[in-house]
């Protein structure tokens, strides 16, 4: 371990260079002599060996070398047996329930008050993420896998009982949810762990697992409820995920060993000190305000504007279908190109279809265009956002800054479906405001994510950020 004068020497050169940001503050982890090991500062500068034209600030061209023991991009397999098995296991955990609750069981509520089912859904989906992060960084992935998995399938299983409101509520509103949120942390951070330079491309794949799902799920729930009912369309996703889950508890694992630590509330509190860090937080915050709103609405909105409702029920099947693609394509591009680069693309992209295609739309086609182009745009958005987050973070907490950004966006999950309800019921069951208020949101999104880019290497187009 280098001694604190040098560190300050080493770290004071590389901060010299143009175009590159080191975050060396010490409230990574205040506990630490060495500023932390981060995929900005592990890497050696070697931008004076390089070509004029080539400027990145992950400096991935160069040698592997790394200034601090812990944190070496070599170690990562990027690829392998064990690790693709992690992927593939990951990918297995991860607005159909919005139109069919409004027509039958709750359909004396209005929008807002049954939207509030699919907002808690993704509100505890993403709320126990500082929670469950601390507890994969002290004791690895098992037992949430195995407590989540129950909690998961137990959750669908009650939904398939349940009549009145209250019981959607805790059932499929809470219980499920917190079951699929202990999945969900230890297989993405899971996944973290085996992959350096794939790292983008590794989380598109795991993320492409709702999606496929999305594409599956609606049209089995659908149909199953056509021939026999709500309640053993319930139980047969229920049953369907449970095997999938088998698998996953057999395959997901950590590359590195439980670092058990004291737990402490500021250890929470310490990342949003980092400029760079709070601001995909904030731009997150934004665009998730905005992001879920046509997952939920579309199929209402699509049968406002004439569609029928046996051609709307293949919107999210198809956005989901796309966003397959948007998961895993934008990933790989932004391995090669920069993840911040592609983020920003692809969160303007999500903005325009939302304002220009979605708000005018009348009739079939716009809205099966809408739901194809936004499905891949707003698909990289799932894959990326924790892409972005491991790259400006220290290894080893990993775990806990992914928990604090989605804890954060939880609360825009919680608020924003609500919030579009509303603003339907008061426009007379019109759309405008939503699509209006959707549109706003992602562009303020969107404008702080080129904020976060700035903090970390200016307005520089050359570099890959």
């Amino acid at each position: 371990m280098p001694s604190s004068s040098s560190t300050t020497s080493i770290t004071s050169t590389v901060n010299d260079k143009p175009g590159i940001h080191v975050n060396n503050s010490p409230h990574f982890h205040p506990r630490l002599e060495e500023p932390p090991e981060t995929e900005a500062n592990a890497l050696p500068d070697t931008s004076d060996d390089l070509p004029p034209e080539i400027h990145d600030v992950e400096k991935g061209e160069a040698d592997p070398k790394p200034l601090f023991t812990g944190f070496d991009p070599a170690s990562f397999p990027d690829g392998g047996l064990d690790a693709w098995l992690a992927v593939s296991g990951a990918f297995c955990c991860i607005g159909v329930f919005q139109a069919y609750y409004q027509a039958n069981q709750l359909s004396e509520y209005s929008p807002s008050t049954v939207s509030w089912i699919p907002s808690l859904t993704v509100f505890f989906m993403f709320a126990g993420g500082p929670f469950w992060g601390k507890v994969y960084d002290n004791h690895g992935p098992r037992n949430l896998l195995l407590v989540g998995s129950f909690l998961h399938v137990f959750g669908l299983m009650m939904a398939s009982l349940s009549h009145e409101y209250y019981q959607f509520i805790l059932s499929q509103g809470v219980c499920s949810p917190i079951g699929a949120s202990l999945i969900f942390y230890p297989a993405m951070s899971s996944t973290g762990t085996w992959f350096f330079k794939r790292r983008a491309l590794a989380f598109g794949i795991m993320a492409a697992g709702s999606s496929l799902g999305g594409v599956i799920l609606p049209i089995m729930v659908n149909r199953i409820i056509d021939r026999s009912g709500f309640p053993w369309a319930m139980r047969s996703v229920a049953f369907l995920l449970l095997g999938l889950l088998l698998y996953a508890n057999l395959t997901v694992r950590s590359r590195l060993p439980p670092s058990p630590k004291p737990w402490s509330f500021m250890e929470f509190v310490y990342p949003f000190r980092d400029p760079p860090f709070s601001l995909v937080v904030f731009a997150s915050f934004l665009f998730f305000f905005g992001m879920f709103l046509p997952f939920t609405f579309i199929i209402l909105s699509a049968e406002h504007d004439g569609m029928s409702q046996r051609m709307a029920d293949y919107l999210v099947p198809i956005l989901n279908a796309v966003s397959i693609f948007g998961r895993t394509i934008p990933g790989y591009i932004a391995d090669k190109t920069g993840r911040f680069n592609t983020m920003i693309v692809t969160s303007f992209l999500s903005t325009v279809l939302v304002l220009a295609l979605w708000l005018p739309a009348r009739g079939n086609v716009p809205y099966i265009l809408f739901a194809a182009f936004y499905g891949f745009s707003s698909g990289a958005f799932v894959s990326l956002a924790p892409a972005l987050i491991a790259q400006i973070s220290d290894v080893r907490e990993i775990g806990v800054r992914t928990g604090a950004m989605f804890g954060a966006i939880s609360v825009a999950a919680l608020v924003g479906n609500p919030i579009g309800g509303a603003l339907v019921s008061n426009e007379g069951g019109g759309y405008l405001h939503l699509q209006i208020f959707c549109g706003i949101m992602m562009l303020g999104g969107s404008m702080v994510f080129v904020a976060s880019r700035w903090s970390l290497a200016g307005f520089k187009l050359d570099v890959r950020v």
